[in-house]
């Protein structure tokens, strides 16, 4: 890596664990080819299937405290 990019991952891995993750989900994007969005509409699709699971009770939820509370742990 050059002196640039290791700068560039040290300070992003220095941000609160919920930046690093907008900045992973914005370089990815990075990557996207248009037309390709098989990957969206999976996720799409178990997004939907998680949401009918929860709304049967098949599924349980955390609030979202507990959950940022365990990710900022890490």
């Amino acid at each position: 890596m050059t002196a640039t990019t290791e700068k560039v991952v040290n300070d992003a891995l220095n941000l609160p664990p919920i930046e690093r993750a907008e900045l992973i989900q914005r370089l990815f994007q990075s990557f996207d080819v248009p037309g390709d969005n098989h990957i969206d509409t999976a996720w799409t699709e178990e997004i939907e299937h998680r949401i009918k699971a929860y709304d049967k009770g098949l599924l349980s939820a955390s609030p979202l405290e507990d959950v940022l509370g365990r990710i900022n742990k890490r």
